[in-house]
């Protein structure tokens, strides 16, 4: 069960901005579908095989995951390290806690979440 979005709206414009200046959660870059603007969204990223996992607590109708299923692209800062991630796929609960580790058990197991993002690695 996704978190209600009237949470959302306060993470956006209280918490996010102190998770990204904090510079310890992965980043997700990604441009407005509309817009054109650029946004940067701190996540929990979890890496799989070949990408990284990104759980919607929020759901997939989040803006953010709307912009990155319409342009196809992200940028990922983790660990210092920027990333390019494409093919976006909204994957089931079913596959996405086979691929995790068993290790990631907040909050997908915990929260109820069923609806996952996947992103592959870009060559540079």
């Amino acid at each position: 069960m996704p978190m209600p979005r009237w949470w959302g709206r306060i993470n956006k414009r209280v918490f996010n901005p102190r998770a990204i200046a904090g510079g310890t959660w992965p980043v997700l870059t990604h441009t407005g579908r509309t817009s054109g603007a650029t946004y940067r969204t701190p996540l929990d990223a979890y890496p799989v095989e070949g990408g990284y996992l990104f759980v919607l607590v929020y759901g997939s109708g989040a803006d953010w995951v709307r912009n990155i299923l319409a342009s196809g692209v992200a940028e990922l800062r983790v660990g210092g390290e920027d990333l390019r991630l494409g093919s976006p796929r909204l994957i089931s609960e079913t596959e996405a806690f086979q691929i995790l580790s068993d290790d990631a058990g907040w909050p997908p197991k915990i929260m109820r979440i069923t609806e996952f993002l996947r992103m592959d690695l870009v060559p540079a």
